[in-house]
């Protein structure tokens, strides 16, 4: 049996979901990412299941593709992420993981076919979409999946009358997907994203943002502060002397600001009370 152990956050691989409607620059964006992730794009790969969608962007640098066709199972998504470990890549991209899920030979296609009672059917499904997502989230490397997504609509009664209302975009992907994801994101226009799930902490209070490298290398940013760096960081967090001197130290450094929150939080409390102090004895000297 394995002994409980005291929290702490290494460093870690990113596990990042980019859904939007065609045209909505999901691809470019997972490159965008992807590339701020890796450091390069020669360090990246890309599965592709968007007809050779990918090539489309090599000038942007030397990643490599690997083209999947039909049948989208998942053990094709698991034999492709597979190789694209071995062979060393830093970031991997799934563009789409819809086909997963809806696209020729993927589960809802497979699911139509098999005969027999609907309920054991999915009891035989679902193990092997879950081992998929086991994959994903075990890889030892950063993944981004990308999404299609439909608009979904809701019948509301308005004056006694059905009327559908847009309630925003669906992926298209078994329900419960992006809870698998630490960090998501909704492409809606010209690669402006709403974050609707982060479990970072790094897009707090910032309901929409545009896609670039420089977001990829702020979340790669966060993934590397493991152990010996968050002590340094907290060292010279100690050692500030003024608010001013805190403020300049995480001025460019909003992963730190985040990921030691607690840290920083406490010592600005510290320094605030030592300026209270100050301030008070000063008062009283001059009043004399």
């Amino acid at each position: 049996m394995k002994k409980f152990v005291k929290a702490n956050r290494k460093q870690c691989s990113m596990k990042l979901s980019l859904q939007g409607p065609s045209g909505s620059g999901k691809t470019i964006g997972a490159l965008k990412l992807a590339k701020g992730l890796a450091g390069s794009l020669d360090q990246v790969a890309v599965i592709d299941t968007e007809n050779g969608s990918s090539h489309l962007y090599a000038h942007m640098g030397d990643f490599s593709v690997f083209s999947m066709e039909a049948p989208y199972t998942p053990e094709m998504f698991i034999q492709a992420l597979d190789t694209a470990v071995k062979e060393g890549f830093k970031c991997i991209i799934i563009d789409s993981l819809s086909h997963e899920w809806f696209g020729t030979g993927g589960i809802l296609d497979i699911h139509s076919s098999m005969v027999g009672n609907s309920f054991a059917n999915w009891s035989k499904l679902t193990p092997r979409h879950n081992a998929l997502i086991n994959t994903i989230v075990k890889a030892p490397v950063h993944i981004i999946a990308t999404f299609r997504s439909k608009t979904d609509y809701v019948i509301q009664q308005v004056n006694g009358k059905s009327v559908p209302e847009k309630v925003g975009l669906k992926a298209i992907a078994r329900e419960d997907s992006e809870y698998e994801f630490t960090v998501a994101f909704e492409l809606n226009r010209n690669y402006v994203a709403n974050v609707t799930k982060d479990r970072t902490g790094m897009f707090v209070n910032q309901p929409e943002l545009r896609i670039t490298e420089a977001i990829g290398a702020q979340i790669a940013s966060w993934c590397s502060l493991g152990d010996v760096q968050e002590k340094s960081e907290q060292a010279k967090i100690q050692d500030c002397n003024s608010i001013d001197e805190l403020e300049s130290l995480l001025a460019d450094k909003p992963d730190v600001r985040d990921a030691l929150r607690e840290e920083v939080s406490t010592k600005m409390e510290d320094l605030l009370m030592v300026q209270q102090y100050k301030y008070q004895q000063n008062g009283h000297y001059h009043g004399k």
